[in-house]
């Protein structure tokens, strides 16, 4: 796990200081060693982590055996081992890194293909002068550029970006605001800047003086078959084989390896396996709240006495939050509203006091329809509910604060994927932001491939969440948080092989009724007693209402102010008055991620214009 970044044929306002400036920048993502390289038309530069083979052998950028190609390169492919036996490649250290770039010596671009893992990856070939991207294919490891012609510049952070580049160059996307308002961040391929954006998960670019090629080299659709895993006891036998493989293959390290276990069913799943298969007592790491309602401590407790692990955990609060607010603004580099970023940040700073890696149970509820917006997708395409969308409305918006939040979802004469995340996530509507921002327009539209049968709305909306909610909210917010503290995290859930079974289940295996996750749930009764999980579900969340209305009341505030929104001018400060004074009053306690946003978003604006 590391910090990469780059240029090609850079410019006269781009130099050699520059890339001193971007590697300054990401020092926080890899203190262990820091490499150059530096010719023609190209710059590399790499901040380690020292994960796999602490030798100074295997620093970076590092050198194809011939000569010809030199690589820079954040993340861990896991079966690098095998993908040595299989090809035949010599090697001359034991990172996973040499076999990566012999294996691109031997395959070309095709190479991505064979590894398992997450990746940013630069490859530079010097006799050619071309320069190749690769992002892996579900999103997990980040990859920003920016591009001119004849200019092209990457990172693995924006920081990097907005650190070495003029300050005249970086224009505001008010589409991007627009977006943010709307889902909480800001989906790819765009940022906040306009002439800056994110490559795609499992994209891969090109670039050379005939220009940059931007192709998919994998995409979740193109996974999706006519035929479906029906059989529960099949599916369960499967998938058992497919995490246990994950799981054992993302406890290779030189280090010390960790859990996240938050109590809930992901983390839960995961910390046993990887309990089985740890040498010795694995260490697993949880974050509490003062507020019971948010805190799941007590079951995190329960489950890592069950599977003997070596616990650690640490009460949050108030004056801890509100001491993290300026770092989560400035670590996340453009407006980012999942205040679970708090939570997922102090349990990185804890579980690096003792390990370096850590595994986490992300991706489970995109796979296996594990939230509220998965039911809701159902419910609203049945036939003569959109007909009577306008009563509804109506009706629920008389009630109290749960019903007003639930009137929203009938705003839409044709309910849309992005509509029902952001409804059920408490943002802004495309109706609200009509009345909210000074250059309103069309909200996100998402893009989905071919697919080779037809989904269910439930289907649809995972898929949503797959493709956009995870890699650019969920896994962003993982990544920043515990790279901020020098910390690599993996994801065993996400190997490409669990996620192109879990979209070919039957629709009833991963949400049966209004109960989500049940083939996830029926495999974790396997490692762990049923009634610990006897519960409703909870999410890594904060107390954030009680915070906004108490200890976090002053910095909310600020961010509101009349004259802070005049002074950027994005949104309407007479509408946001309205929801502040409405926000006092319980019948609008649901307002609080909608002002949340707005405050972040200025947050991030007073710092960076």
């Amino acid at each position: 796990m590391c910090g990469i970044a780059g240029y090609w044929n850079a410019g006269v306002d781009f130099n050699a200081q520059s890339l001193e400036v971007m590697a300054a920048a990401l020092r926080h993502r890899g203190p262990d060693y820091s490499g150059r390289f530096v010719e023609g038309k190209a710059g590399l530069i790499h901040e380690r982590l020292s994960i796999i083979d602490l030798n100074e052998r295997s620093n970076q950028p590092i050198h194809s055996h011939d000569g010809r190609f030199v690589m820079v390169y954040n993340g861990e492919v896991y079966n690098f081992n095998e993908l040595a036996t299989q090809f035949r490649i010599e090697t001359k250290t034991t990172s996973d890194s040499e076999v990566v770039l012999e294996l691109f010596v031997k395959k070309g671009v095709e190479f991505v293909n064979y590894m398992s893992g997450m990746f940013a990856i630069a490859i530079y070939d010097r006799k050619e002068e071309r320069l190749f991207l690769f992002r892996d294919r579900v999103g997990i490891k980040p990859l920003f550029y920016y591009e001119q012609p004849g200019t092209f510049i990457f990172a693995s952070e924006l920081k990097a970006l907005q650190r070495a580049l003029p300050h005249d160059r970086l224009r505001l996307n008010h589409q991007a605001v627009l977006n943010y308002l709307h889902l909480g961040f800001i989906p790819a391929p765009d940022t906040i800047y306009e002439n800056t954006h994110k490559l795609l998960p499992g994209e891969l670019a090109i670039i050379d003086a005939n220009g940059v090629v931007k192709r998919k080299w994998w995409s979740v659709e193109r996974q999706i078959g006519k035929e479906q895993i029906k059989s529960e006891r099949e599916a369960l036998v499967r998938f058992d084989k497919v995490l246990n493989s994950a799981v054992q293959s993302r406890l290779i390290s030189d280090v010390p390896v960790g859990t996240f276990l938050s109590g809930g069913i992901d983390s839960s799943l995961v910390s046993a396996v990887a309990a089985r298969h740890y040498p010795g007592r694995i260490k697993t790491f949880t974050i509490g709240f003062e507020h019971t309602r948010h805190d799941e401590t007590g079951y995190a407790a329960k489950v890592a006495k069950h599977i003997g692990s070596e616990h650690r955990m640490l009460y949050a609060t108030e004056k801890e939050a509100e001491e993290l607010l300026p770092d989560i603004i400035s670590q996340y580099d453009e407006p980012f509203a999942d205040t679970s970023a708090i939570p997922t940040m102090l349990v990185s700073r804890l579980a690096k006091d003792e390990v370096t890696v850590t595994l986490s149970g992300d991706g489970g509820d995109e796979l296996f329809m594990g939230y509220g917006a998965h039911v809701w997708a159902g419910r609203l395409a049945k036939p003569g509910v959109q007909m009577m969308a306008p009563f509804y409305r109506t009706a629920l918006a008389m009630g109290g604060s749960r019903y007003k939040r639930v009137a929203r979802l009938f705003e839409k004469s044709q309910v849309h994927e992005p509509h029902i995340f952001s409804q059920e996530q408490y943002f802004f509507s495309q109706r609200e932001l009509l009345q909210l921002v000074k250059q309103p327009g069309e909200v996100f539209k998402p893009q989905f491939e071919h697919i080779r049968r037809q989904l269910t709305p439930e289907e649809r909306q995972a898929l949503f969440d797959f493709k956009y909610y995870l890699p650019d909210d969920l896994l962003t917010k993982v990544d920043r948080a515990s790279m901020r503290y020098a910390l690599e995290t993996r994801v065993p859930l996400l190997d490409y092989r669990m996620v192109e079974m879990a979209f070919n289940l039957d629709p009833g295996l991963r949400l049966k009724g209004k109960s989500g996750k049940y083939l996830l749930k029926q495999l974790l009764y396997k490692y762990v007693p049923k009634e610990l999980f006897d519960r409703p579900k909870q999410g890594f969340s904060v107390p954030l209402e009680q915070w906004m209305k108490g200890p976090l009341e002053g910095w909310f505030n600020a961010y509101l102010d009349k004259s802070m929104l005049m002074k950027h001018g994005v949104v309407n400060p007479e509408y946001v008055a309205d929801l502040q004074k409405k926000f006092k009053s319980p019948k609008y306690a649901f307002l609080y991620n909608r002002l949340w946003a707005v405050a972040a978003l200025h947050a991030w604006l007073d710092s960076n214009t």
